[in-house]
């Protein structure tokens, strides 16, 4: 078992939150593509994209949520 740290606050890069934005918009990013871009895992490990039943990335309510806090 492996455990991860987690900072207590989480600033996004300029790219986590593109790539969020991307998802909201309903753009597909599976798993090849996300490792072609370099698509940071602390994302995914936090909670805010996961897997659907096709293996596609998508972006979850805490996700809409990072990006809501982004935008005020």
């Amino acid at each position: 078992m492996s455990t991860h740290y987690h900072a207590p606050h989480f600033d996004p890069t300029v790219d986590e939150i593109a790539t969020l934005k991307q998802l909201e918009m309903g753009q597909v990013i599976d798993l090849p593509h996300a490792l072609k871009e370099h698509m940071s895992g602390r994302l995914y490990e936090r909670g805010y994209i996961a897997k659907d039943a096709s293996g596609a990335l998508t972006i979850t309510a805490a996700g809409r949520q990072l990006i809501q806090r982004q935008n005020n």
